[in-house]
């Protein structure tokens, strides 16, 4: 937001719903969207291209659907229930994932949901735990003048629990 101001974002999604509740120091509400099925599939759409964070969640064997589009990039599908998505993922020439894009994603403006194109990038690949995973990345609205980010992190620490 601006600097010295606090947000906290609870960005999930479980069980078929997604929740998005976002406050100000965590005590003002800035927004908090759940039940409807336009935010389930924008909060799966979200998990889908954080996987790039735990890798082996796009494996087939975790019902991930794939399909080529080229040498360099592929559409890939996650069904859970009756929520489905479908992400164009592109990779770098070592197969790392460069972008992952919805050509659209819900985004709530003055309170109405509009389907919009929408993109995560991720770079600086490190090996963590075994796990080859972007540490910086960047997720952004893509608006007809130009892109709009709205993200942008860099993972500091993490820790997988293997089980």
């Amino acid at each position: 937001m601006m600097p010295g101001l606090t947000a906290r974002v609870h960005d999930t999604y479980i069980a078929g719903e997604g929740v998005l509740h976002a406050t100000l120091f965590g005590l003002v509400s800035l927004a908090n969207l759940r039940g409807t099925p336009e935010i389930a599939q924008g909060e799966l759409m979200r998990f889908f291209a954080e996987a790039a964070f735990y890798p082996t969640a796009l494996l087939p064997s975790q019902g991930v659907q794939w399909k080529a589009i080229d040498d360099l990039s592929a559409k890939a599908t996650l069904i859970d229930g009756a929520t489905a998505v479908t992400l164009l993922f592109r990779f770098d020439k070592n197969g790392l994932i460069e972008s992952v894009r919805a050509e659209a994603r819900g985004r709530t403006v003055a309170g109405v949901v509009i389907p919009t194109p929408w993109e995560v990038r991720w770079s600086a690949y490190e090996l963590r735990d075994g796990m080859c995973i972007p540490t910086e990345g960047e997720v952004a609205w893509l608006l007809p003048e130009e892109p709009k980010p709205y993200f942008r992190g860099c993972v500091t620490s993490l820790r997988y629990d293997f089980a």
